[in-house]
């Protein structure tokens, strides 16, 4: 009796070329996820093609693709590196292969990608109140650990002294990045940030927001402006690093990125922050931040995040 090739391929390295691929399964996964969660009738669109090309080229060799007999891509796993920090996502199996260990064979080529590059911090983020993929990380070794809940704020329309960002330093590039990895390294050892605020900066998809006092680097974030989904209109400013020496540092930048979003001509400053970092949280509530989503972050035992001084706020979603 004639059964249908179930092989699987890889992992290979994606490329641009196989994006249109990758926003298949990506939206047909995730659309799948949510209905099996009990929010039918939603639907995930596909992402711009320049968040992917971020994605890709931030991930670099750690960006993992599967295909099936036919060459169609099945599966996918981005796992990403900023120092001694690793984390994975997004991943996804295409919905008519899930239950077939693909998805564990994944993660744990993820983990083994990441040890295998020094990092010292490993996990990734999952939606909380799916137990499913909760209880499935779990059996690979990653604990549940703090929420990571993104806020957002209306962006008031005045104008105010021009931030300061790091597409206008000009010559001085070379040392306003090094002065980001300085303060990052700092505030969390090992940890740097340098190659994704560059990589932004050459797609153009976003900038840096730098906030000095007295000529001195205290805070800084790394934000994206470009629109998330494919087809939609630019409408907020989405922050994935931040690094500030302290709550009032945070403060000044929190001002600083109320005037970037107001320059780019969007409606929403959105921020995703760990409820580790409860008085940064707790400040963005009583600034009028309201909470719009929820994440979970699953930490690989034995690679635990270590304590960081000041706030480091890092973004393990694209």
């Amino acid at each position: 009796m004639w059964r249908p090739d179930r092989s699987v391929h890889g992992p290979d390295r994606p490329t641009v070329r196989d994006i249109e691929a990758l926003n298949r399964v990506f939206a047909d996964a995730f659309t799948d996820r949510y209905s099996r969660d009990g929010l039918v009738g939603v639907r995930v669109p596909h992402l711009n093609t320049q968040v992917w090309r971020y994605a890709l080229e931030d991930a670099g060799p750690g960006a993992m693709i599967w295909r099936d007999a036919d060459g169609q891509v099945v599966a996918f796993n981005m796992v990403h590196q900023s120092g001694v920090e690793g984390w994975m996502g997004p991943l996804a199996v295409r919905p008519d292969r899930q239950g077939e260990g693909l998805g564990s064979t994944m993660v744990r080529l993820g983990v083994d990608w990441l040890k295998a590059e020094g990092a010292r911090t490993i996990g990734l983020e999952t939606m909380p109140r799916t137990v499913e993929n909760i209880g499935f990380y779990s059996r690979i070794g990653l604990v549940p650990g703090p929420l990571t809940v993104t806020l957002v704020h209306d962006v008031p329309r005045r104008v105010g002294r021009a931030p300061e960002l790091l597409s206008a330093a000009g010559a001085q590039l070379g040392q306003r990045l090094e002065e980001c990895r300085r303060l990052t390294d700092q505030l969390a050892p090992g940890v740097n940030f340098n190659r994704e605020i560059t990589l932004t900066r050459e797609l153009g998809i976003g900038d840096t927001t730098l906030v000095r006092e007295g000529g001195e680097l205290i805070a800084f974030a790394l934000w994206h402006s470009t629109p998330l989904a494919a087809g939609r209109a630019k409408d907020e400013v989405r922050v994935l690093k931040l690094v500030a020496v302290s709550v009032a540092a945070f403060d000044r930048l929190l001002e600083a990125l109320h005037g970037t979003a107001a320059a780019e001509r969007v409606g929403r400053l959105a921020i995703r922050c760990q409820t580790e970092y409860a008085d940064a949280y707790l400040r963005l509530i009583a600034e009028g931040y309201r909470v719009h989503w929820t994440d979970l972050r699953m930490i690989l035992r034995g690679f635990p995040a270590p304590p960081r001084q000041g706030v480091v706020l890092s973004n393990w979603e694209i």
